[in-house]
């Protein structure tokens, strides 16, 4: 139900749900000056959603703003297997503390079909010893699919963690092309940084 005409500054944040391949995804997200800013994306499965309150917030179903229109879109496309490029330009990043921010960019820089690890995603920050830190950051994405936190994994080519679980992961890298091996690990094959 749209309660809401589109959130407007100083406003709560407002909840809109998205219908994709993989599930109901909910974008939350608060107009800002001068454009919207997306708070938090929820992704089907992940256990944490209990925990985020979005009962209280305006549901806008159409928004109205075209650079969420724009976002939205893309979601459903990338979730059905579509080579899409989503940007960080409307993602509230300032509320993400500083050490996680430049995880996430790191995480974000990784092109699609590629994989990388913990440890190396450390190292390129400079932070050598950093690999438990960054699957941490990265454990807490607030915004999974634009920030493709699926592609970093342990060192030895296993999924590690993600926020909607490992068979999402996994699909989520088999739509990318990555290969698996009869272990279930990954092939190491196209490793960022």
């Amino acid at each position: 139900m749209d309660r809401s005409r589109d959130c407007l500054p100083g406003m709560m944040p407002a909840v809109t749900t998205i219908a994709t391949a993989l599930g109901q995804v909910c974008l939350i997200w608060v107009h800002a000056a001068s454009e919207p800013k997306v708070r938090r994306i929820i992704l089907p499965g992940d256990p944490r959603s209990g925990t985020i309150v979005t009962e209280n917030m305006p549901s806008i179903e159409k928004p109205r703003d075209k650079g969420i229109q724009v976002l939205i879109a893309g979601i459903q496309s990338f979730l059905m297997g579509n080579d899409i490029h989503l940007t960080t330009d409307l993602l509230d990043l300032d509320r993400c503390p500083s050490f996680q921010r430049r995880v996430l960019l790191a995480e974000y820089g990784i092109p699609r079909g590629y994989v990388s690890t913990y440890g190396r995603i450390a190292r390129h920050l400079g932070n050598p010893g950093a690999a438990r830190a960054v699957g941490n950051a990265l454990a807490r994405n607030p915004f999974p699919i634009v920030i493709p936190c699926h592609r970093a994994l342990r060192a030895n080519g296993q999924l590690g963690g993600f926020q909607s679980g490992q068979v999402v992961k996994r699909r989520l890298l088999e739509m990318e092309g990555v290969r698996f091996r009869g272990d279930g690990r990954v092939i190491m094959e196209r490793v960022w940084y």
